[in-house]
């Protein structure tokens, strides 16, 4: 493998496993200050409790995830140092206001939670994590913001001597509107996360009978919001849709195996392509359904692969600019078919709270703690979804991947980051899973327990990694 590739793979793989961390955190926070504000407002106990589990199961998951980010952004200077010159006048601002504002505001308020209970006044605790999940949201919205614009580049000129992207107008980029698509889906993702992750431990709680004042509560809540956010991910994976048909043509023909304009366009049931993965060998499809989607009327025109080659051609000049559609194609419908079962899944779960716990019902429930991977595996082939589908590009119609990498690297030094970064993150996914599986099954009041005394000195490892600590 070449340079390019290898490189592509490290960054691939990272990402994908930082991606487990991600909309863990994004969402469960915003639990865990739900059942914060039950106690401040009731004073019952098993809202603290349920605080307090939760909430140690979102710090172990916050404090790897913090360790596997921080690789992510050394990437773009070791292995896409070419990338960053070109973004750096539009990307600089945005990650700088990310990591100033929303990370450390996170942060912050995080420790504050877990080490001020009894320090500090209830209303103070309080705010700390309702803080702490304001800033999760805010750093979710400048990281997508930037990437909106690797997919839409707007409110830039390129500067004539030194060939780079640079920012004009912050409010066109602030306002992109496929940032905010993209925040959109990923809060719905985050939600439906933490719904499912709540619902599988929850269900195993109640099927044993254990803490049910705290675990029926929190399969509730699990039932409604992973019903919601199920829905959402429908809704705003739609729009993608939609958008992409303006914006990332290509990206759409290959997702839908189209290599020939059509008009009315068929959606793809199942597409089998040959081995070059350029042509289609035989396929079901359903008539006009992908001008339905993609326009809301049953006569758009879709343009085909091969048409859209010849037109960034002559634009682009001599390229390839079809991507892998094997890659494209399936993880899409992966994607699709897991959201539909999370969607079934969280209408069974609000079903079984809506017949008052059936035991006809309820014994059902022991499938449910099967569904916690479903988001994660739907979020990373996702993700590939979006990343691949826009190949060649690293920033569309305006460089390209191949454009970006530096010019140094070897591919012996590739081959060894990208080999160690690997088994690190697999080790610490491995650990997060373990914990994860260990402080899960104590129960509420193991999750009282201080983690850190109090009356020592805390350090800020201490506050990342508490969760962390038995």
């Amino acid at each position: 493998m070449d340079v390019i590739t290898l490189s592509r793979i490290q960054f691939g793989v990272t990402t994908a496993l930082h991606f487990l961390f991600v909309p863990l955190t994004l969402g469960l926070v915003w639990f865990v200050a739900i059942f914060q504000t039950q106690y401040y407002r009731t004073g019952e106990e098993r809202y603290r409790r349920m605080a307090k589990f939760w909430g140690k199961l979102f710090l172990v998951n916050f404090g790897i995830g913090v360790v596997t980010g921080l690789v992510q952004e050394f990437q773009f200077g070791m292995n896409w140092s070419e990338y960053s010159r070109f973004v750096g006048d539009v990307f600089g601002a945005l990650l700088a206001i990310e990591t100033l504002v929303a990370f450390f505001l996170e942060s912050v308020f995080i420790g504050i939670w877990i080490f001020g209970e009894g320090r500090v006044s209830r209303e103070v605790h309080l705010f700390s994590i309702w803080m702490a999940a304001i800033g999760s949201l805010l750093s979710s919205i400048w990281i997508l913001i930037a990437s909106g614009w690797m997919h839409n580049p707007v409110g830039y000129v390129i500067n004539p001597v030194t060939g780079n992207a640079q920012l004009v107008d912050i409010i066109a980029v602030l306002t992109n509107p496929k940032g905010w698509l993209l925040f959109r889906h990923a809060i719905a993702a985050g939600f439906a996360t933490s719904a499912f992750f709540m619902l599988g431990i929850s269900s195993w709680y109640i099927l044993r009978k254990r803490e049910l004042e705290a675990f029926k509560p929190s399969f509730v809540t699990g039932a409604v919001v992973g019903l919601i956010a199920s829905f959402m991910l429908f809704m705003t994976g739609h729009e993608q849709g939609q958008e992409m048909r303006i914006y990332q043509p290509m990206k759409l023909a290959a997702i839908e195996a189209l290599w020939e304009t059509e008009q009315p366009a068929s959606f793809s049931l199942i597409t089998i392509g040959d081995l070059t993965g350029k042509q289609e060998v035989w396929s079901i499809r359903i008539p006009y359904l992908t001008s339905f989607l993609a326009c809301n009327n049953f006569d758009c025109e879709i343009r085909g692969v091969n048409d859209l080659q010849a037109k960034y051609e002559a634009l682009y000049g001599p390229n390839d600019y079809i991507p892998l559609m094997v890659v494209t194609y399936w993880s899409f419908r992966i994607m699709f078919a897991l959201e539909l079962i999370m969607l079934f899944a969280s209408a069974f779960a609000l079903l079984v709270v809506l017949r008052n716990w059936s035991p006809g019902l309820v014994k059902w429930l022991k499938w449910m703690p099967y569904t916690i991977p479903l988001p994660f595996i739907a979020g990373i082939t996702g993700w590939i979804t979006t990343e691949m589908g826009r190949q060649p590009w690293i920033v569309q119609g305006l460089l390209t991947t191949a454009q970006a990498i530096s010019p140094n690297l070897t591919v012996a030094e590739v081959a060894i980051s990208l080999t160690g970064f690997t088994l690190i993150y697999s080790v610490l996914t491995f650990i997060m899973i373990q914990l994860m599986y260990k402080f899960a099954r104590q129960g509420t009041e193991a999750a009282l327990k201080k983690s850190v005394d109090v009356e020592e000195p805390v350090s800020a490892g201490d506050i990342i990694l508490v969760g962390a600590q038995d």
